[in-house]
């Protein structure tokens, strides 16, 4: 039977040619010979005698030794595929060759020892590997992928290769290789866990850097004796550098209220697994001091250069700031993180600030040839009357002026009528975003106000299309803000925008006259935002009133704008009637839109009335309107809502904020955000 095997074995290639090389000389050498016989009979023959001979000596070794040499190639190519398959089987690289199904059918040694799998495992790699599914294996058109993975406390990179076997089906005697689609796919375990440890210890190692400003230093100081003053700082310096001592960091202090820190991101991480408690500890200072001193924190981790780090902790600190202090924000590449803001702001009791803005916003309304002045979508009381007061503003500089609003909801409404039907006022003072884009000139000024969101302002098209713009609004700022404004003034103390452009016209011009119309505006913003002086109101709140009350609003007229009918009254008491109080603390409601042409404000002061039920920390009313849920949220001063908002894709105040939800219905809205409510008091972030 060897026999037979060798006679059927055909050498082919390189070998074939090597070994049948002899022949043909031979024959060469006798078409050679002929040519002797033309020159030279003698030699012809001799030459033929050693012709004769050669042929007889290569045909007896190419006939006679051929089995011998076949032999010889069957017992090389067996040892040396022995060889191979040994190899294979104890090299140090797990390795495992898998079917179609994901079925393992081979595997090697290291591959056994390294998953603890026994000989001839057969089980699909799924059994192992959870994440390796059908899905993620190599297909036709990536013919390999690639995957970390973590078993048994150890860390791999797992690579695939699809190994198609049309090529051996196509010299197979057995398998036809037509439509014939098999392959099996070669896998390699590559154990990263040493280097993964070794990465994550380096960037556990890296340095970031970090702000730390005293938010109220100057009002915290006015608020203790003279002479105790410097053991207030002492303390306040004391408790910092204790602090951040402890979590082996570097803080040095730049002026008075300001100081300079250098951490570990594992420090960081630290500080952030304890949502930053140095907020609450910086509180416990007391040395006799009416207010508590508090502090923003603004850090930067993970940018290509100590530089970049040094930026996005600027960027942090200002953002803390915006967001009315009390509070820390790590900015990174690619995500902002909020911690704290759980305490009101405190009203800056200097208006130099005010004065200041006051004095830029005329220098750069004088240089241009008009204003445009837009709001927020669907604009309230707050933000039509800022809009008004910027309007005189521009007016008392001879300067041209529109305010943009896309569609008059009923709470404006009012207010607006004041103007259309004045023949004092031009035609074009409210202007629609298209008029509004068409105005639009190199030289125009554009003043956003009661909004610092770009994607919610009633013509973002404007943004882009105005080079100088300027922004006031009283809202706490989040991650989108409007980039590149020339002036920002963006106080989350302040009552309402309104309040802001009262002062401001105190201080833009001597003499500016505000018309009756205009101040009762303005008193409307400052009295709905404030909740008829109820919520978030300070000493400049009522400066602010007593002096539109100078110029002529009337308080009469007002409540008889906005004075609601019937259907409003009853809407807003079923959805105070129908909330469901949630986790003891929390009261949740929807406010039907049937018949209402602003439900989101009713939905709103639902929101408020619900905040009078004695225990309730925050409300929260949705209300359908458009295809879309808006969410008003309300708190009194125990729950940051603006904090939950953002975690729904919102924002807004420390007590007063929403968001809105696309794609949703009510229940699954409430859903959400009893989600997300359940979700932040887990982690801490709720009590």
């Amino acid at each position: 039977m060897r026999g037979t095997m060798k006679n059927k074995i055909k050498i082919k290639g390189m070998l074939k040619a090597y070994m049948h090389a002899s022949l043909y000389l031979g024959i060469l050498l006798a078409v050679i010979n002929v040519a002797f016989y033309m020159l030279d009979y003698r030699s012809g023959i001799l030459l033929t005698c050693f012709v004769l001979l050669y042929f007889g000596v290569i045909l007896y070794l190419l006939f006679n030794n051929r089995p011998v040499i076949l032999n010889e190639l069957v017992s090389f190519a067996t040892e040396y595929g022995q060889i191979q398959r040994k190899l294979l089987r104890e090299l140090e690289l797990p390795y495992a060759l898998l079917d179609d199904s994901s079925k393992v059918i081979w595997t090697n040694k290291a591959f056994e020892e390294v998953l603890h799998v026994p000989k001839g495992f057969r089980r699909s790699i799924t059994s192992i590997f959870p994440e390796i599914t059908k899905d993620k294996m190599p297909g036709q058109e990536e013919e390999e992928t690639d995957a970390a993975l973590t078993h048994e406390g150890c860390e791999y990179t797992v690579k695939m290769k699809r190994i198609s076997l049309k090529d051996m089906a196509r010299n197979s005697d057995i398998i036809s290789p037509e439509g014939y689609d098999g392959y099996l796919i070669a896998l390699y375990l590559f154990d990263e866990t040493a280097l993964k440890i070794a990465l994550r210890e380096n960037d556990n190692q890296s340095l970031s850097v970090g702000m730390i400003y005293l938010d109220n230093y100057e009002e915290a100081l006015e608020s203790v004796e003279e002479v105790r003053r410097s053991l207030l700082i002492a303390l306040i310096d004391r408790k910092v550098n204790k602090y951040i001592a402890a979590l082996d960091g570097i803080v040095k202090k730049l002026e008075k209220d300001k100081y300079f820190v250098i951490l570990r991101k594992q420090s960081v991480t630290q500080l952030m697994n304890n949502r930053f408690d140095l907020l609450e500890e910086v509180k416990t200072v007391n040395i006799g001091n009416e207010m508590a001193v508090t502090v923003s924190i603004g850090i930067g981790l993970d940018g290509l250069t100590y530089s970049q780090n040094y930026e996005f902790a600027r960027t942090s600190v200002d953002l803390a700031l915006g967001r009315g202090g009390d509070q820390a924000v790590v900015k990174t590449p690619e995500r902002i993180s909020y911690y704290g803001g759980k305490s009101q702001q405190v009203e800056k009791n200097t208006r130099v600030k005010a004065r200041v803005k006051a004095h830029a916003l005329r220098e750069i309304i004088t240089s241009k040839d008009s204003v445009i002045i837009m709001g927020h979508r669907m604009a309230d009381v707050d933000s039509f009357g800022a809009a008004v007061g910027i309007w005189r503003i521009a007016k008392s500089l001879d300067r041209k002026a529109h305010i943009v609003i896309n569609e008059i909801t009923t709470s404006v409404k009012p207010l607006t009528d004041l103007f259309v039907t004045n023949e004092y006022y031009e035609e074009d003072m409210i202007v629609d975003g298209q008029r509004a884009l068409e105005l639009a000139e190199n030289n125009t000024v554009l003043v956003v106000v009661d909004v610092n969101k770009p994607s919610l302002t009633e013509c973002p098209e404007l943004l882009k299309e105005c080079k100088s713009i300027v922004v006031l609004d009283h809202h706490r700022q989040g991650t989108e803000t409007i980039e590149n404004a020339t002036l920002s003034y963006v106080e989350a103390y302040a009552s309402s925008t309104c309040e802001m452009v009262s002062e401001i016209l105190q201080y833009i011009n001597d003499g500016v006259k505000v018309r009756p119309d205009e101040a009762d505006c303005m008193y409307s913003g400052i009295m709905i935002d404030t909740n008829n002086f109820m919520t978030k109101t300070g000493v400049r709140t009522f400066e602010a009133a007593a002096f539109l009350r100078r110029c002529g609003a009337d308080v009469t007229r007002v409540r008889k704008l906005f004075r609601e009918d019937a259907i409003e009254y009853k809407t807003r008491a079923d959805a105070v009637s129908q909330a469901e109080i949630y986790r003891q603390y929390y009261a949740i409601s929807t406010c039907s839109s049937e018949g209402l042409q602003s439900p989101t404000i009713v939905g709103a002061q639902a929101a408020n009335e619900l905040l009078n039920i004695k225990g309730i920390k925050a409300s929260f009313v949705l209300t359908r309107y458009q295809d879309t849920i808006y969410v008003s949220a309300r708190s009194i001063d125990e729950v940051n809502v603006q904090v939950i908002m953002e975690r729904m894709g919102g924002g807004g105040h420390l007590s007063t904020a929403g968001c809105q939800m696309e794609g949703l219905s009510v229940i699954e809205g409430i859903r959400r955000i009893k989600d997300t409510l359940d979700a932040m008091i887990e982690e801490g972030e709720l009590t």
